[in-house]
């Protein structure tokens, strides 16, 4: 499947969403993580991140809503900066959907009710609305059938499933994907990507950090690919597959690829 309608689309109108210029970032003990990173993602554009492990790839998704900080650059989100101002922090996260590498959803609520939690307590939604949506989301994501369980009853990848859906409930504008795949048993796999694949296929506008190769050919308009802090490739699928730049991107491809 490609998408040459959506891709001719995007740069026929641009809309950018999210516009990272120039981010760099600093850990503790002095290592620098990301070195300069510019970034411009687009209304309904599918980003897949791509490096090794260390190249700063998660680290840079979770300064779009500040899980993480940076001390040089500007990220602007929606057309809202990101500063320290948790007004403003706060706006950008309800914009924003998160699914992690672990779940995170509460053990002590049913599936229905992590999903109703978010819209229930920041949209202030009314309990029937939550629920409806939830019901909804849940369909959508194929477990409706799981609503009235816990997550301990669910698989890894039904659990993944709930977390999409509890992202979801906030009705974001940008979802991001932090190696959601990770943390799942191969055959759990699958489930989770064909639930991304339909949300690019409605039009979300996604960045997903991933290895996730047959999803990245299927569904990313761009692939960017990070090494050592640094934004060294960004270009189309086709072109990052077959014929990478760098001989970095290239080591990279050969250990993934098989």
């Amino acid at each position: 499947m490609t998408r040459p309608d959506r891709v001719a689309e995007t740069k026929a109108t641009p809309a950018p969403v999210i516009i990272a210029r120039d981010v760099e970032k600093w850990y503790g003990n002095g290592f620098h993580v990301l070195k300069g990173i510019s970034l411009t993602v687009n209304r309904g554009e599918v980003v897949v991140m791509m490096g090794p492990s260390g190249s700063g790839k998660s680290t840079f998704i979770r300064t779009f809503n500040a899980l993480e900080d940076y001390q040089k650059g500007s990220i602007e989100i929606d057309g809202i900066q990101l500063s320290h101002d948790m007004k403003d922090i706060g706006v950008i996260r309800r914009e924003v959907g998160m699914v992690f590498q672990q779940f995170n959803l509460f053990p002590h609520l049913t599936v229905l009710e992590n999903v109703m939690l978010a819209p229930l307590h920041v949209r202030r939604w009314t309990k029937a609305k939550a629920k409806d949506d939830a019901g909804q989301l849940l369909e959508r994501v194929g477990i409706l059938e799981q609503a009235s369980k816990y997550p301990g009853q669910l698989s890894g990848g039904q659990q993944q499933r709930v977390a999409i859906a509890r992202a979801l409930a906030m009705q974001p504008k940008v979802m991001l994907f932090d190696e959601p795949t990770s943390a799942l048993d191969p055959e759990m796999v699958q489930e989770v990507l064909q639930v991304m694949r339909s949300l690019a296929i409605s039009g979300m506008t996604m960045v997903c950090v991933t290895h996730e190769v047959g999803f990245a050919r299927e569904v990313a308009d761009r692939v960017v690919f990070l090494e050592g802090g640094l934004l060294v490739e960004d270009t189309t699928p086709t072109e990052f597959f077959t014929n990478p730049k760098g001989d970095r991107a290239k080591k990279f491809l050969s250990q993934i690829l098989h």
